[in-house]
């Protein structure tokens, strides 16, 4: 298939790499056990609560919090400069120079020059900038910019460095660690020496004191701030913090959340210009706003910086495992170098960037400042969609179809009829599937590693009056919020899932009115259609009388909870009913778990004796916070769980994504999840989310025909009915 933009082109080269993927999939797990460890014994919710209201009350109070920081680094000693935008702290540096005469300036490393390009514009001056943190380093003598925000180098192997390194020095070296290190320590600790300016960023700007903090690994921050006669502070407006107090409680949770390390090798405070013996010695300390005033005063966006760049967003990200920050970023990478971007760069730079998302939450659930990483990108995407439109295929699907329920339905159902000629079964008990699309869909990469489901030939809505529902004096009354995976594609797992609650004594409703919920549009930055269907199911729901109302799909669940309330909140007449749908909400497994307390009827139906794995739904457990409940469940049914490596990493699927927006991508997602599922060797997954069985059950399909996936309702079903049969 032939690229339609330079980002899907990137996106291409950057998969057709495979030791990139590899590089980062490595450091990816590495990183997740090693947090584990930082973090044990400490309570991390509590401790990025308290982060996040320390950068809070900076945003609240920052222009008081400023003018006392640069008060207090005068009164030490320090020259401040408040510069308007990137350009303007550049120009500054090489007016500095140039007094002084300086020819060499030795960094340490500092995104915020990154996103200055200060290094092109000293060499345009005259001016050599000599990176010292060995990652820049790396990455400087390969003529890259940075991947990572923490380890710039972190898409290459040693292999890559020993050719940068040979081609340096002349020499031929071998890929070996301590020989690359040893080349690095020996050729850069001349440049502060020699070095007129050095220059460093700054983690803390400190309100009270007026002085810096640094948090490194490597010594070379100190020495390029004392060793040479100026020291140069480039940082951010956002950096200020209040207080020391702030700043070391700051320290405890960015090396563990970072690099999953107790405490970084250097923790800096440097107040003043640092003596240097009896000679004269210079800090100017450069603050740059270019942009973050404007994302402070964004109510949707501002909590981006609370960010204290510890780089965890991308750590755990399998888009960005998948292709890497020199795709998935601009100069700051992954979840928050999207938003940054937009703000910093411009929206049109960070276009592309918004679409990349697929929506998993990881970043959001990792973040140490409690940013809401994803849903501040779906409000960027729907700035993207205002300002340059979805798409065509979008657009009807969303504003022509789906707000018609009448006419989606109608379509669905033409569609079950019209897909026939492409569908085939494995056996008789299998629903059917399409293998073989077109030559023009395979071109698209739909079909050559998948599966497709087939839509079922009746519905959910379709089957559900003709359930027998023998429930006398039930325990409770819930409706059934279907989604259009359970409806449509998989109406087996809304089937079970009444049968289930019928053997428990609860009655079910399902009221009509009901239609999608909307995500796929809120997800594509159609806020609007969002709206309309957050309407319809709002008002077909508030004409029943339900105790609970359950869903078998984890994202609609969140739609159904967050979103219905946050779209209608402003609409006096619907913000009611929008509240109180939210409030009786909640994933299916939780309402048989947590309310039913259903574990000890299903422990006396008949064992199932059966070993099987379990995925976590992206937003089941980050969404949702469900992720013990289903287990639980399947316990008491029976089965033994061995769970696969990284169960709750994404199965690629992120709605639309897999089919519209980035199918190659998705593509290399799913495949790491069937790897992870097949080491298991099991022949059951159970999951609890319609959209993964879409994708897990397809690449499955392809790849191990003889491992079932399916949602836990259905097993669950199988077991109680067994004992209903038995009595």
């Amino acid at each position: 298939m032939t690229s339609s933009s330079p980002f899907k082109k990137s996106v291409e080269t950057a998969i057709s790499n495979p030791k990139l993927s590899q590089a980062l999939h490595l450091f990816g797990d590495a990183y997740l056990i090693a947090r584990k460890q930082a973090f044990a014994g400490l309570d991390f919710e509590a401790m990025r609560e308290e982060l996040a209201t320390i950068k809070d009350e900076v945003r609240i109070h920052r222009k008081k919090l400023l003018v006392q920081f640069i008060s207090n680094a005068e009164k030490a000693g320090s020259k401040v400069f408040l510069a308007r935008d990137t350009k303007e702290a550049n120009d500054y540096v090489i007016e500095l120079a140039r007094k002084k005469k300086a020819k060499l300036i030795a960094k340490s490393k500092s995104m915020v020059s990154e996103e200055a390009h200060l290094n092109k514009a000293l060499e345009a001056a005259g001016i050599r900038a000599a990176e010292t943190d060995l990652g820049e380093w790396i990455v400087q003598l390969a003529g890259q910019r940075p991947s990572h925000m923490v380890m710039p180098a972190i898409h290459m192997f040693k292999e890559d460095v020993a050719r940068l390194f040979s081609r340096e020095t002349g020499e031929n070296l071998a890929a070996e660690i301590k020989t690359l290190v040893d080349v690095a320590r020996n050729r850069l600790r001349k440049e502060y020496f020699d070095a007129d300016i050095g220059l460093t960023g700054a983690n803390f700007l400190i309100a009270e004191t007026g002085g810096i903090g640094l948090v490194t690994n490597e010594g070379n921050a100190r020495l390029c701030a004392t060793l040479p006669k100026t020291h140069v502070v480039f940082a951010g407006i956002h950096k200020l913090v209040r207080s020391m107090e702030d700043a070391v409680k700051i320290t405890r949770l960015l090396p563990r959340n970072a690099t999953g390390q107790l405490l970084t090798s250097y923790v800096t405070w440097i107040r003043g210009a640092v003596p240097a013996g009896d000679e004269p010695k210079e800090q100017h300390i450069i603050l740059i706003d270019g942009g973050r005033e404007d994302l402070y005063q964004s109510q949707a966006c501002q909590d981006a910086l609370r960010c204290i760049q510890c780089g965890a967003c991308a750590n755990v990200c399998p888009v960005y495992q998948t292709v890497g920050g020199h795709v998935f970023g601009s100069i700051y990478i992954s979840a928050i170098g999207i938003i940054l971007t937009a703000f910093y760069e411009g929206l049109d730079k960070a276009k592309e960037l918004t679409r990349a998302c697929i929506g998993c939450r990881s970043c959001s659930a990792v973040c140490p400042a409690g940013i809401d990483l994803e849903e501040i990108i779906l409000h960027l995407r729907n700035m993207v969609t205002e300002k340059y439109g979805m798409g065509v295929i979008k657009n009807v699907a969303f504003k022509a179809i789906m707000k018609n329920r009448t006419l989606f339905h109608s379509m669905v159902k033409a569609a079950s009829k019209l897909q026939k000629p492409l569908t085939g079964k494995d056996d008789d008990s299998s629903p059917p599937v399409i293998r073989h699309l077109p030559m023009h869909f395979m071109s698209r990469d739909y079909t050559e590693w998948r599966d497709l489901p087939s839509i079922a030939e009746k519905s959910f809505r379709e089957q559900f009056d003709l359930i027998e529902q023998q429930v006398e004096n039930p325990r409770y009354t819930v409706g059934i919020f279907i989604g259009c995976g359970a409806d449509f594609v998989y109406p087996e797992s809304g089937l079970a899932l009444v049968r289930v609650l019928n053997y428990l004594n609860v009655k079910v409703v399902f009221p009509e009115g009901q239609n999608c919920c909307g995500i796929p549009a809120l997800y594509a930055g159609d806020n609007e259609t969002g709206i309309y269907l957050a309407k319809q199911s709002v008002q077909a729901f508030s004409e029943v009388r339900v105790d609970y109302v359950l869903s078998l799909c984890p994202t609609c669940t969140m739609g159904v909870k967050r979103d219905f309330f946050k779209r209608l909140k402003d609409y006096p007449e619907w913000r009611e009913k929008a509240a109180d749908l939210s409030e009786k909400t909640m994933d299916a497994a939780r309402f048989l778990e947590e309310i039913l307390n259903s574990t000890e009827e299903i422990r006396k139906a008949p064992r199932a004796r059966e070993k099987i794995t379990y995925h976590d739904s992206c937003h089941l457990k980050r969404g949702n916070g469900v992720w013990k409940e289903p287990r639980n469940l399947l316990e008491a049914a029976g089965y033994t769980i061995d769970e696969m490596k990284n169960s709750d990493r994404c199965c690629g699927f992120g709605g639309t994504y897999s089919f519209l927006s980035h199918p190659q991508i998705s593509k290399q997602i799913t495949l790491d999840k069937v790897a992870a599922i097949r080491q298991t060797g099991v022949k059951t997954v159970a999951m609890d989310c319609p959209g993964c069985m879409i994708m897990l059950k397809g690449a499955m399909g392809k790849a191990d025909k003889t491992v079932r996936c399916v949602h836990t309702v259905e097993l669950l079903e199988e077991i109680l009915k067994k004992r209903v049969n038995n009595r």
